[in-house]
C-alpha cells in the first residue's frame, strides 16, 4: 500500500509538472525550484527529465549536495533574504517554484520576495487551504495543495469503482473506470450517455489491448475499461452505476 501511494504521489507530481510546463510562455525553459524536500526534488528531477534548466535551492547543504549532479545548478541559500535571490539571479528567471510547505513563514517570505523581484510566473506549495489563501492574496500565480489533493483522489479510489481520478479546475474531472452495464452492447452514439448522464467517453481499453480513442461508433462490452470526462458530480455518479 505504501508503494502504491508513493506511485500515486509520483504521478501527481508529473501531472503538476506537465500542467506547470503548459502554462509557460516565451520559450524560456529555466526554472528555480526553492525547497528541495520530497515535493521540490521530485518536481526538479521531472523538469530536468523534460529538458528544462533547473536551479535548485535549499538551506540544507546535504539536500543540495545530493541533487547537485542531477540538476543544472544547485545552491545553498536562504531565499527569505531578497539579496540571496538577487545573487542567484532568480529575478532573471521567467519561472520559480516555492516547494517549501512545513515552514509557512519561509514560504510566505520567499513568495513575497519573488513577487517583489517581479518573477513573471510563480508556483507555490501550500500545506493547508488557509496557507493557500494567504499565498493567493499575496499574488502568487499558482498555488497547489498536493497532500490535500492526493487525499481527495485516494478517497475517490477507496470508496468507489474508479480505477483513477483526476480533478481539474471549474469542477471538471477525468475518470478511469470499468464500464457500467448501461453503456455496453451498443454504439456510444446510440447509448446517449452524454445526454442521459452528462459525461463523455473519450477512451477505451479492452482486456489484453492498449487504450484507444472512443468514437460514436465504438461498441463497449462488459469488462472494458473506459476514460470518462465531465463535471465531477456527473462522472462520479456514472462510475457508480451498476
Amino acid at each position: 500500500m505504501v508503494n502504491y501511494l508513493h506511485a500515486l504521489r509520483r504521478r501527481r507530481t508529473k501531472r503538476l509538472t506537465a500542467q506547470y510546463a503548459s502554462d509557460q510562455h516565451g520559450g524560456d525553459q529555466r526554472v528555480a525550484v526553492i525547497g528541495l524536500g520530497r515535493f521540490g526534488s521530485s518536481l526538479a528531477n521531472e523538469l530536468m527529465r523534460r529538458g528544462w534548466d533547473v536551479l535548485g535551492v535549499d538551506t540544507d547543504p546535504h539536500l543540495v549536495q545530493r541533487l547537485s549532479d542531477d540538476l543544472t545548478h544547485a545552491a545553498v541559500a536562504d531565499c527569505t533574504d531578497p539579496e540571496a535571490l538577487r545573487q542567484l539571479g532568480v529575478h532573471e528567471f521567467s519561472s520559480a517554484v516555492v516547494g517549501i510547505g512545513t515552514d509557512i513563514e519561509a514560504s510566505i517570505l520567499i513568495s513575497a520576495n519573488l513577487l517583489e523581484a517581479e518573477v513573471p510566473n510563480i508556483w507555490a506549495k501550500a500545506i493547508s487551504r488557509q496557507h493557500g489563501q494567504i499565498l493567493e492574496r499575496l499574488g502568487v500565480h499558482h498555488v497547489v495543495l498536493p497532500e490535500h489533493e492526493m487525499g481527495e483522489r485516494v478517497a475517490h479510489l477507496v470508496t468507489g469503482r474508479m480505477l483513477d481520478f483526476i480533478e481539474f479546475d471549474d469542477d471538471y474531472a477525468l475518470v478511469k473506470t470499468v464500464v457500467p452495464e448501461v453503456a455496453t452492447g451498443m454504439p456510444l452514439g446510440e447509448s446517449q450517455v452524454r445526454t442521459k448522464y452528462g459525461i463523455t467517453v473519450v477512451g477505451i481499453k479492452r482486456p489484453g489491448e492498449g487504450f484507444t480513442y472512443a468514437t460514436a461508433e465504438t461498441v463497449i462490452t462488459k469488462g472494458d475499461v473506459i476514460i470518462v470526462t465531465g463535471k465531477t458530480q456527473a462522472v462520479e455518479a456514472f462510475a457508480e452505476l451498476d
